[in-house]
């Protein structure tokens, strides 16, 4: 390939990129306003899921890059809403967990399977290489991400 056909497809894959994260902010968002919540409490909610259990309001913390107390009003908001119970941990009682209540878990997981529902036939032509690779970029865009919120916090410090 030659060097003005890469810098071509390179301009092309930021424009691309850059449509792709506005498309998805504004989905959030519309998403977040259907349910009543804030983008941020949405998106905690949908990483709490992938969770698997009860955490921390400091793993809340990590998985958001929020501060404690920002992760803490967040949870404040949740648990108003009925998506999280705080309950103590049976192991260390002086340790709180955030818990999603699952019936507010399914209720937002049977709106996830609403509004995706094409979503996979996106990917129905596609050879299971090209899933992988697909799978690879988001994998190193979510490490990148991190890295680069990371950043910008420590700069704004």
């Amino acid at each position: 390939m030659t060097g003005d056909a890469r810098t071509r497809l390179l301009d092309e894959l930021s424009a691309v990129s850059r449509r792709y994260m506005a498309s998805y902010a504004l989905f959030n968002q519309a998403v977040a306003d259907r349910i009543g919540l804030h983008p941020t409490d949405l998106q905690c909610l949908n990483l709490l899921t992938l969770e698997g259990g009860s955490v921390t309001t400091g793993r809340i913390a990590a998985l958001t890059g929020l501060t404690t107390g920002s992760a803490t009003r967040l949870v404040d908001r949740l648990e108003k809403a009925g998506y999280v119970v705080r309950e103590r941990d049976a192991g260390d009682r002086r340790r709180v967990l955030v818990a999603p209540v699952p019936e507010k878990t399914a209720e937002f997981g049977r709106m996830w399977e609403r509004l995706s529902g094409g979503w996979s036939a996106l990917f129905d032509e596609l050879d299971d290489a090209e899933l992988a690779l697909i799978i690879g970029h988001m994998r190193r865009t979510v490490e990148f991400s991190g890295e680069q919120v990371a950043r910008l916090r420590a700069e704004r410090a």
